[in-house]
C-alpha cells in the first residue's frame, strides 16, 4: 500500500511533488526511532554506571550481548577487521528488530527486497575492502588468476552472486512468513485467528526472524574473514 503527501515548492512557477511513503519507508523509520531511543536511554543510564562495581539489569545484559558478539566476530573474521564490529553490531539489532516488528501487525522491513539489497551491498562492499586492505595482491590474484586467468569470469560471478544470495535469502524467507501467515489470517475462522496464528507468529517472527537475522550476519561476517585472511 503507498499514499502520497503533496509538497507544494515554489521556485520559478508553483508545482506539485508527489512523496511516496511506502510502508517499508514508515516500518523501517519506526525501527529507526525504537533504535535511536533505545541507544539515548544506555547513553544517559551508562552515565551513572560504575565499572569496578559487578554490573546488574540493563548493564549486565548490555555486556553480555557485546562480549559474546565480540567473540563471535574475532572467532570469525579475525583481529585485523576488528574495528568493523560496531558496524556488524548495528545491523544485527537493526535486523533482528525489523524481523520482529511484524508481531505487532506493522510490516517488516526486510519483506521487501529494496531494503535486503542494499544491505548486502553495503557488506559486499566490506568484503572487497577487507580483502584490498589486508592482502590486495594476493586477493586480486584469488579472483582473476585462481585456478587459471580464464575462471576470472567465474570468479568475478561468484563474488556477485554473494549479495545477491544475502539479500534474497533473508528478503525471501521473510515475505514467505509474512504472506503465510496473511493467508492464514485471511481463512480462518474467527474464532481461530486469535489462537492458531499465534504459535505461527512464534515460528515465522520470533524463531526464523531472529535465526534469518543471525544467518545474514554471520556469513557476511565469515565473508569478511575469508577474504582478509590469507
Amino acid at each position: 500500500m503507498e499514499f502520497a503527501i503533496r509538497v507544494f515548492a515554489r521556485l520559478n512557477i508553483t508545482d506539485n511533488i508527489y512523496l511516496l511513503i511506502t510502508d517499508t519507508t514508515r516500518s523501517t523509520w519506526i525501527v529507526m526511532a525504537i533504535l535511536l531511543v533505545f541507544a539515548i536511554i544506555v547513553r544517559i543510564k551508562s552515565r551513572n554506571w560504575d565499572a569496578s562495581k559487578k554490573p546488574s539489569g540493563l548493564q549486565n545484559v548490555l555486556e553480555m550481548a557485546v562480549d559474546a558478539f565480540e567473540k563471535l566476530y574475532k572467532g570469525n573474521a579475525g583481529e585485523k577487521m576488528a574495528f568493523l564490529m560496531p558496524w556488524f553490531f548495528s545491523l544485527f539489532a537493526f535486523l533482528i528488530l525489523s524481523n520482529l516488528i511484524g508481531i505487532v501487525g506493522i510490516r517488516p522491513p526486510t519483506a521487501d527486497w529494496g531494503m535486503t539489497l542494499p544491505l548486502a551491498v553495503s557488506s559486499f562492499v566490506l568484503f572487497q575492502f577487507a580483502g584490498l586492505k589486508n592482502r590486495p595482491k594476493a586477493y586480486l590474484k584469488s579472483i582473476f588468476l585462481e585456478p587459471v586467468f580464464l575462471f576470472a569470469p567465474i570468479n568475478i560471478m561468484g563474488e556477485i552472486a554473494k549479495p545477491i544470495a544475502l539479500s534474497f535469502r533473508l528478503f525471501g524467507n521473510v515475505l514467505g512468513g509474512m504472506i503465510l501467515l496473511s493467508l492464514l489470517y485471511g481463512m480462518a475462522p474467527l474464532a481461530l485467528q486469535f489462537v492458531f496464528p499465534a504459535f505461527l507468529h512464534m515460528y515465522f517472527d520470533l524463531a526464523a526472524g531472529a535465526l534469518q537475522a543471525f544467518i545474514f550476519i554471520m556469513l557476511s561476517i565469515t565473508f569478511v574473514g575469508l577474504a582478509a585472511e590469507e
